[in-house]
């Protein structure tokens, strides 16, 4: 119940940004909490089957929303579907599915504060600059449309054809590798980068943010943690951490981290003793990452962090 009630309040604050009222005595637009609203999941244009699941949600009805600015310029008509998102997260942001005749166009990122603008506009940024790579292995979502709405920073996302979620660690670890060769800037390879110091990561290569691709490439979204200057292996550890987060509490993955790491950073030509100087400083980067975004969903680093690392400082 308190999941729900969070991500209905969450949604209380987003609707009115996407849909901004009329004046007095306007029509409302009408949509449905799905499943229902215990569960509550996406929202959606309200349909007839829709009256056993739940009450109405009235909307605002004003002719500038969402849906009438992606119509104005995408040139077509366009319907949203709105994820309902968990309310506590540090760069929580509306996420929207946009429709037109045909089905799904695109997913939308609404940056709606200013961490989430932000974000969405830096994601925009990495996009176009992968978009003028040849990447082999990894394929980003293109960037159909970015602009400014109502305030709001604006991006819609080409969908990604997703083939399976299961996907083999031998397409990650290629994966991981050409993302950690990517340059930005084409800047020239250094003594830092030929040793592995410098590399790119995706900074966020989780499982729910990666899956197969039908013609056996790696399909990769949520780029705005994208950075460079990280010792290479970064994203193998994060998959690997963010997976053992599932099965166990974060003290235990923190040293199941640490100790897999020879093993996970192998593939790269990463010795034990760099591996794990490694994995040190890749929790360390989290933690710091998560004090940073007045967000910790680990709890305090005291706890998950401070107990493995305090007596390893030889390898910061």
């Amino acid at each position: 119940m308190r999941d729900a009630a969070d991500r209905l309040g969450y949604l209380d604050e987003v609707l009115p940004l996407l849909f901004p009222p009329a004046g007095p005595g306007a029509r409302q637009g009408v949509r449905s909490v799905l499943p229902h609203r215990l569960v509550p999941r996406r929202v959606v244009p309200r349909a007839w089957w829709h009256t056993a699941l739940g009450r109405r949600l009235p909307v605002g009805g004003g002719t500038d929303t969402i849906e009438t600015h992606l119509s104005d310029v995408l040139a077509r008509r366009m319907r949203v579907v709105v994820h309902v998102r968990p309310a506590r997260r540090a760069n929580r942001k509306p996420i929207l599915e946009a429709y037109d005749e045909s089905g799904l166009a695109g997913f939308v990122k609404i940056g709606d504060s200013p961490r989430a603008r932000r974000l969405v506009r830096y994601e925009s940024e990495v996009l176009r600059m992968l978009a003028g790579r040849p990447l082999k292995v990894v394929v980003p979502p293109d960037v159909l449309y970015h602009g400014v709405w109502q305030g709001l920073e604006v991006l819609m996302l080409s969908p990604l054809p997703v083939a399976s979620r299961r996907v083999p660690a031998r397409l990650l670890t290629s994966a991981a590798r050409e993302i950690a060769a990517i340059r930005p800037y084409d800047e020239e390879t250094g003594p830092a980068e030929r040793s592995g110091e410098a590399a790119a990561w995706h900074g966020d290569f989780t499982p729910w943010n990666v899956a197969a691709g039908a013609d056996g490439r790696l399909l990769v979204w949520d780029w705005e943690r994208f950075a460079v200057g990280v010792p290479l292996g970064f994203d193998a550890l994060h998959h690997f951490f963010h997976r053992a987060l599932r099965r166990m509490p974060p003290p235990v993955a923190a040293r199941s981290c640490l100790a897999q790491a020879g093993g996970l950073l192998e593939p790269f030509g990463v010795d034990v003793a760099l591996a794990r100087r490694t994995a040190v400083h890749y929790l360390v980067a989290l933690a710091e990452r998560h004090r940073r975004d007045g967000h910790e969903p680990l709890g305090p680093p005291a706890v998950w962090l401070n107990p493995l690392v305090d007596h390893l400082e030889f390898l910061l």
